[in-house]
């Protein structure tokens, strides 16, 4: 640990490396029990970079940010802004309910500027990590992999940022005084060229896979579908349908069944995971490593009847629930619904919800065993749950789509085959339900793959994205206030206020 600390001479993120010196079964925030110290110092780089996964999750340790990637901010802008999902439990948030269900965007709106700042700290940390590697002057391969993992984590910060503010300030460098962050923004087509430098550097040197020990930790796949989505975003669905064939190909992912059991927590990290936010209890039953992803979502009842689970942001609308097929599975492993069975048959434990109106439904994907909240004393939440980021799932969905888009035979082909995989997922056996979609033409398997993502991601950070690629947006989210002008947020009025060189985005006067 003291060689650790001296390698990190003042940078900014010695704070969070005490997480070093823990013993779990999951590699992220915290050295395994497994391994060495010399492990943990591979290429003097090792430190700084657990240091990165343990700040893009809550911590007790400053400076993280988890609050930008994981807490309500995230929900806010992530996921609240499409048809999906909104939050209505809260009494207290009917500020958010206005602002991001119905699109009355503010400025100095201040779940928006955390979100921005916290990014940028941690745009700042990963920084930071690539100037030591570069003073250094390192080599060798465990660095390389750490440089990767400091370009991907980069990356997704940016893609994050150019996503939902368009354009922004370029830093991709160390901050040493608060003048040095004071940078102009920079054409979206710039921020997408780092991104795209980033992951091609991430895709090539990451590994395949990692050792047990390092369960959680960021390999090429990760890298490669990251890359595709930013693909899909642009609608280069040629490059997108490339790296999405070269994971499948790698043949380390896969599927898993019943659709139900990816959301518990024996499902973490399993065949279908290509990238997870890791959390984690304790040999004691303690949550040593939290997040407030789960917690924040959870159903907002009582402590008398013994369902005040959580926050209750992100609630399912009538509009999600009415949405899928008949007989669709997914339905009923998504959504809870006040007044009925959890539905032990599709990932429930047996508890009945009580008949709560402030909320008709709830985000099953994030509901717990009582049982596992019990024993980490978290009963009012589920701070032990990972974040699934990235999975299989969007791999086979987006190679579909990209498929279609790029046209001919064999994509034709492709693009049935990947849809019908989700499809057979979800129907689980039961034929009954869930028909094979045929191909008839390129507008029709465009429609059934659209609505094949809805069903498959729902309560995910997916959907409002996906309907402003869709050029879908207007037409979808047009009743609830949306206009083109709510693609992008308005920078936050704080982000102006301390940089004189940042101008606020022209459909935000």
């Amino acid at each position: 640990m003291n060689y650790i600390k001296r390698m990190m001479w003042g940078l900014v993120i010695a704070a969070p490396l005490v997480i070093l010196s823990s013993g779990c079964k999951k590699f992220l925030d915290r050295k395994p029990l497994s391994a060495t110290l010399d492990d943990l110092n591979q290429g003097g780089l090792e430190g700084q970079i657990i240091g990165l996964y343990g700040n893009i999750r809550n911590s007790a340790s400053e400076p993280y940010t988890g609050d930008g990637f994981q807490s309500i901010p995230y929900l806010g802008m992530n996921m609240f802004r499409s048809d999906d999902q909104e939050i209505v439990s809260d009494p207290g948030a009917s500020g958010w309910h206005s602002t991001y269900d119905f699109f009355q965007y503010t400025k100095d709106d201040w779940g928006a500027g955390l979100y921005w700042d916290k990014h940028y700290v941690f745009i700042g940390l990963c920084n930071t990590a690539l100037a030591l590697a570069d003073s250094l002057g390192v080599n060798d391969p465990a660095s390389i992999v750490n440089v990767a993992e400091a370009k991907f984590f980069r990356a997704y910060a940016y893609f994050d940022l150019v996503k939902n503010f368009g354009q922004v300030p370029l830093i991709d460098f160390p901050i040493r005084q608060p003048s040095d962050a004071q940078v102009a923004k920079s054409p979206e087509a710039d921020i997408y060229a780092l991104i795209d430098e980033d992951l091609e550097y991430a895709s090539a040197n990451l590994p395949l896979t990692w050792d047990a020990k390092y369960v959680g930790r960021l390999s090429s796949g990760a890298a490669k579908t990251l890359h595709a989505k930013t693909y899909m975003f642009r609608s280069n669905f040629a490059a997108a349908l490339g790296l999405c064939k070269d994971v499948m190909a790698t043949n380390q992912y896969s599927l898993v069944t019943p659709y139900w059991s990816i959301w518990k927590t024996s499902g973490e990290n399993g065949k279908e995971s290509i990238f997870e936010v890791q959390s984690y209890v304790g040999p004691g039953g303690t949550v040593s490593y939290w997040s407030h992803f789960g917690t924040s979502q959870g159903v907002r009842g009582s402590d008398g009847d013994g369902w005040n689970l959580g926050w209750g942001w992100n609630t399912p609308t009538a509009d999600l629930v009415n949405s899928y097929e008949a007989g669709d599975p997914r339905k009923n492993a998504t959504i809870l619904f006040s007044g009925q069975s959890d539905d032990p048959a599709n990932g429930g434990y047996g508890r009945t919800v009580p008949p709560y109106t402030n909320a008709l439904y709830w985000n099953k994907k994030v509901y717990t065993d009582p049982a596992e909240q019990a024993v980490t004393g978290d009963i009012h939440g589920s701070g032990f749950v990972n974040q699934r980021v990235l999975r299989y799932a969007d791999v086979i969905l987006m190679a579909a789509e990209a498929a279609n888009e790029v046209g001919g035979a064999d994509n034709i082909l492709l693009a049935t085959e990947n849809l019908e995989m989700i499809r057979a997922r979800a129907r689980n056996g039961n034929n009954a339900i869930l028909p094979p979609v045929a191909y008839v033409s390129q507008a029709q398997m465009r429609t059934a793959i659209q609505r094949e993502r809805r069903s498959e991601f729902a309560m995910e950070a997916e959907r409002f994205y996906d309907l402003v690629r869709w050029n879908l947006a207007q037409s979808v989210l047009g009743p609830l206030g949306y206009t083109a002008r709510h693609r992008l947020f308005p920078l936050p009025s704080s982000a102006i206020t301390s940089n004189p060189k940042l101008v606020q985005n022209p459909d935000w006067p």
